[in-house]
């Protein structure tokens, strides 16, 4: 392959920028999907299952996307195909998504979206790190922490920009969907779509040498020839990758809790109902807007901090601090009667959630082979989506019997198994860190 250069900040920024969109997008779905699903009267106990889209489709598609991008030949690249492809069905279920009328239909499109959002962002990691020297993968996917904590800050913002600013009626609906969600996926629309261009107007792939073409070609073709690389990978996963299991359990099964009950968990807290007909409820719901800002906000601020750190002592000690912050503060927000002490715990969230989408990358990126890119990070995809799956299907079995029906015990379910996961970090072996490179202010 050709050597890579060492690219400047600017070009490392317009390289990342599409995954502001693409962040968008899921800040979306983890801010309103549960409320919309409420407003549409699906059952509390039922949530879990209705969110069922995002695991099933990244732990299809990914591995597969991942796969046949590491050997396409196109004039356009071998990734860039598929997250455009990806994007442009984002953008029009996102559209779709505020029109829903019933559960099923919100449902169906959300499986659309997240088909979408699976089938672009794999490949870009992979673009990410096909463009980037070693030196530079952390500055290159805490960067991609920096824009999903960008992209999600203003996402959650949205609907309370739009009451704040322009004077939009917090009780107003267009059907049985407030206005407000209505208007933010439309926006979220938008911004999916043009942010993904933007990178592919600045940024091009690496082009393949003919050596690497031939190779390509000699490989296996068909769906037959893709799943024997994906369980050829798997079995030759290199050992730093298989010992990151435990802690993306636990630690993806936690948050997703979180997205789930944080709406209802804070309705019964702050306000002991969770009836989504009562407006004390909304206004929990509403809360959940700011709150999730602040600590994507957290998590845009401190990703180019956590850079500098990941270099000098490693993303492996950085990531398992972060982490037992992120558990901590989940365990506390039960306990906060002041909704505005409440942003307090969002600081230890944020720095989690950044580390989340950052960290892991890293200590992958560097122990993977780079002509196997792709398909790793989809395979690495499954550790995410089978915590998410687990979680979906278990949650119905014990919210009642063992949870007491209350969000706020998934709440605090969540924080312990965060806890978890920064303690399983310590058994992860990785001696990629350390290295500081140099990311050059002008030219190459």
């Amino acid at each position: 392959m050709i050597s890579k250069r060492l690219l400047t900040l600017p070009q490392i920024l317009n390289m990342n920028f599409g995954f502001f969109g693409l962040q968008y997008s899921f800040g979306l779905q983890q801010a309103n999907m549960s409320p919309i699903y409420s407003y549409l009267g699906a059952e509390e106990s039922k949530l879990p299952l209705l969110w069922l889209a995002g695991p099933m489709t990244g732990l299809i598609i990914q591995p597969i996307v991942g796969a046949m991008s590491d050997r396409t030949i196109t004039r356009w690249g071998r990734r860039t195909p598929y997250f455009l492809v990806g994007a442009v069905f984002c953008s029009l279920a996102l559209f779709v998504m505020p029109f829903s009328s019933t559960v099923w239909m919100a449902a169906s499109v959300l499986w659309i979206l997240d088909a979408a959002n699976n089938i672009t962002q794999e490949p870009y990691r992979a673009f990410v790190s096909d463009k980037l020297d070693k030196s530079q993968h952390s500055i290159g996917f805490l960067t991609q922490s920096a824009f999903t904590g960008l992209g999600q800050t203003l996402s959650y913002l949205t609907p309370f920009l739009l009451i704040n600013l322009l004077a939009i009626g917090e009780s107003d609906k267009i059907g049985r969907i407030p206005s407000t969600t209505l208007i933010a996926f439309i926006i979220g629309s938008v911004v999916s779509i043009t942010s993904i261009l933007w990178t592919l107007y600045t940024t091009k792939e690496i082009p393949l040498t003919e050596e690497e073409k031939a190779e390509i070609r000699k490989a296996p073709k068909g769906i037959g020839g893709t799943f024997s690389e994906i369980g050829s990978a798997i079995r030759e996963m290199p050992l730093t990758m298989r010992l990151m299991g435990p802690m993306m359990l636990f630690c993806w099964y936690a948050i997703f809790i979180y997205w789930q009950y944080i709406a209802k968990g804070l309705s019964k807290s702050l306000y002991d109902t969770v009836d989504a007909e009562n407006p004390l409820f909304r206004k929990a719901e509403l809360l959940v807007g700011p709150l999730g800002a602040f600590y994507n906000a957290v998590a845009f601020v401190s990703a180019f901090g956590m850079a500098w750190l990941a270099r000098r002592y490693g993303p492996k000690s950085i990531h398992g601090i972060c982490l037992a912050l992120s558990g901590l503060s989940m365990l506390l927000i039960p306990a906060i009667n002041d909704p505005n002490l409440l942003y307090l715990p969002m600081i230890g969230i944020g720095l989690g959630w950044a580390s989340m989408m950052g960290n892991p990358y890293i200590m992958l990126a560097g122990s993977i082979p780079p002509e196997r890119t792709g398909v790793y990070m989809g395979i690495f995809n499954m550790f995410i989506v089978i915590p998410m799956l687990l979680e979906t299907f278990t949650i119905p079995m014990y919210y009642e019997s063992w949870l007491g029906n209350n969000p706020v015990n998934a709440l605090r379910l969540a924080g312990t198994l965060m806890i978890l996961a920064a303690v399983s970090v310590g058994f992860i072996r990785y001696k990629g860190g350390g290295q500081i490179a140099m990311t050059p202010v002008g030219g190459h």
